[in-house]
């Protein structure tokens, strides 16, 4: 007894649309982290504000240039999160073609292989622009009074 071709075929597009599954597994997994981030600079953004209304004048300028320094880094993680969602979705064409290909008996190599060369690149934006936030984020860091990155005791700035 031969199985139905209708169901081979069904078969073989579940196979070929399990990778870009996996594929969007991770991207929600990077997507959970970026706006882990995201959050966490808010959080920070939203505590120097109040500190700065509050009229913790001593904190003035460290925090006016951290606030600056939030704001590019809110940039770059929403930007991130923005690429990698555009990947998602274009994973989620790539799979959605596939099967409609499969139905409809059409040719869809190059539209999927399209499809996800659009999604690689706008995961890679979204790699790199999270690379950015994170460089970002180091360069500005202060541990025990230390920037990080030069190893040299933090002076803030004072008014004259």
């Amino acid at each position: 007894m031969q199985g139905d071709p209708n169901i081979s075929a069904i078969s073989h597009v579940i196979q070929l649309s399990i990778a870009p599954v996996f594929l969007l597994s991770a991207i929600g997994g990077m997507l959970g982290v970026m706006a882990n981030r995201l959050s966490r600079v808010v959080d920070r953004a939203r505590f120097l504000e109040t500190r700065l209304e509050e009229g913790a004048v001593e904190l003035e300028d460290i925090s006016r240039d951290e606030l600056a320094s939030l704001t590019q880094r809110a940039r770059l993680v929403s930007r991130a999160i923005s690429f990698c969602t555009a990947t998602a979705l274009l994973v989620c064409v790539v799979i959605a073609t596939l099967f409609l290909g499969a139905f409809l008996g059409v040719n869809t190599t190059v539209p999927v292989a399209c499809f996800f060369v659009v999604a690689m690149v706008a995961f890679f934006l979204g790699l790199l622009s999270f690379l950015r936030e994170v460089l970002l984020a180091t360069a500005s860091l202060r541990i025990g009074g230390i920037h990080v990155h030069s190893q040299r005791p933090f002076t803030p700035k004072r008014r004259p």
